[in-house]
């Protein structure tokens, strides 16, 4: 049995779970979200909790039992609170703020960046080099996380660029002087 599968999911009183079928559809504070899932797995409410369990012993059936837990749990978890991205900006002159709901930053190009948010999706700023993604679809925040990131990726001989917060930056030594050789 998966150990991450068998856990059961406990839903917070604000939140309301709707399963038809293989849909299962969680609707809370923060949104709504639905999600299909394989016929592998089932998923039943009891009460305050939802269990996710498998149909056979299979091997796609046994791989796909912790995913779709997850995947429930996290579509719950969402809804109640929301998760968020933090990103970190180094480097002189690079900066990022917030004009409407866009981000725009300004990484050493000829041009600012801007990105537009997704669907539930809000950018905040603290000071200028401080980055937060934040909504209620954890996919969504991440994947939108990603794409700024990937604006500047931070490089290994200064570490400027962005990176997630607590990201650690491998740091290469750069050229030394003339060796003296010939």
């Amino acid at each position: 049995m998966s150990r991450i599968g068998k856990r059961p999911i406990t839903v917070p009183t604000k939140v309301q779970v709707a399963i038809d079928g293989t849909k299962v559809v969680v609707k809370g504070p923060k949104g709504e979200l639905s999600r299909d899932l394989p016929t592998a797995v089932t998923v039943s409410q009891e009460g305050e909790t939802l269990q996710v369990t498998r149909r056979d012993d299979t091997k796609s059936s046994r791989q796909m039992h912790g995913l779709c837990r997850t995947l429930v749990a996290n579509m719950v978890e969402g809804v109640s609170s929301g998760f968020q991205r933090r990103l970190e900006i180094q480097g002189v002159g690079y900066r990022a703020q917030v004009q409407g709901r866009n981000l725009v930053l300004n990484m050493g190009y000829s041009h600012q960046v801007q990105i537009v948010p997704p669907e539930g999706i809000q950018f905040a700023v603290e000071g200028t080099t401080n980055v937060i993604v934040s909504g209620y679809d954890k996919e969504i925040v991440g994947n939108t996380a990603a794409k700024i990131r990937a604006v500047r990726p931070p490089e290994p001989y200064k570490g400027k660029g962005i990176r997630y917060a607590g990201e650690e930056v491998r740091r290469k030594a750069g050229k030394t002087g003339k060796s003296g050789k010939k």
